[in-house]
């Protein structure tokens, strides 16, 4: 081979070498600018306005295009949560101020000499409209837990002051019921938001305490290594195997206590509040012997 065509060849390495290496710079700016724009999207701070695509690449630009829509979709959600959360507090002012005088006006009348029936008609007025109450603080509570318009915010905390302060909230519907709420003292800790685990497990003892006859409702906890656990017993009518896994359904109340009041909620917002906190909730039963409901919090 004479020297010319030793120096194509040496040419031609050379310039594939060349291409190769402005590939491999090409790559590497189409990286990094996909890595500034996502930086960008991650601090709400993307806009696609700034680029002008001929100077980017097939797959910058694809990015780009995707980027921007997601974008958009997010300050979509953005302003739907917005309305949501104008909605139900328009729902909850607007609709507090009537029930409340329900309640007052029938409280009032309770206090007249009435006829013997017209009494059971505004005892009625007044039991549905405690009813009713109920019913709508509890949407308005689950719409803003569903909507992230409510946030948790777990802590590390004893459990005794949480359950004791359960305990005194029942104390007198227990009393009136003629049944024994138990608290056992316990020196567990676990990691939980004091307000909403209150009322996840007021919701528990609430049910505890209406489909328990006579008997007793027992409260307890116990600590592991990874979890607490919180067991709420009673000596009530108990829960069929078949119905166990429904209970934690939305508005689902069983054929068997379509008597009792309830709207089929209360085990559903427990559910929520306890899993928004990195936990889960057990139920174990037998009917006609009672149940145990089993709140796991983590530590």
């Amino acid at each position: 081979m004479n020297k010319t065509g030793i120096v194509i060849i040496l040419l031609c390495f050379l310039a594939a070498i060349a291409a190769v290496l402005w590939e491999r710079r090409k790559i590497r700016k189409t990286m990094e600018e996909i890595e500034r724009m996502l930086d960008a999207a991650m601090t709400g701070s993307f806009s696609e306005t700034n680029f002008d695509e001929s100077q980017l690449s097939a797959l910058e630009t694809k990015f780009a295009h995707y980027l921007s829509a997601a974008e958009a979709s997010s300050q979509n959600v953005a302003q739907e949560k917005d309305k949501i959360k104008t909605l139900i507090a328009d729902i909850s002012h607007q609709t507090k101020t009537p029930i409340a005088n329900l309640l007052l006006y029938s409280e009032l009348l309770m206090e007249e000499t009435l006829p013997a029936s017209a009494k059971a008609n505004v005892e009625a007025l007044y039991k549905q409209s405690e009813k009713l109450r109920f019913l709508i603080d509890s949407l308005v509570k689950l719409s803003r837990l569903e909507n992230g318009i409510i946030s948790l915010s777990p802590q590390p905390a004893a459990l005794q002051p949480l359950l004791e302060s359960v305990v005194e909230q029942y104390a007198a519907k227990v009393s009136e019921k003629g049944l024994s709420l138990q608290l056992q003292d316990t020196d567990a800790f676990a990691v939980f938001d004091f307000k909403w685990t209150a009322e996840a497990l007021a919701n528990i003892v609430d049910n505890a305490i209406k489909y328990t006859e006579h008997g007793t409702i027992t409260i307890s906890a116990v600590s592991y290594e990874m979890f607490a656990r919180i067991d709420i017993s009673d000596t009530g009518s108990g829960i069929p195997e078949t119905e166990q896994a429904k209970i934690f359904a939305r508005f689902y109340r069983s054929n068997s206590v379509q008597k009792q009041e309830g709207v089929g909620i209360g085990l559903y917002l427990a559910r929520q509040i306890i899993s928004g906190e990195g936990g889960y909730i057990k139920v174990a039963s037998v009917p006609g012997k009672g149940s145990t409901f089993s709140i796991f919090l983590p530590k």
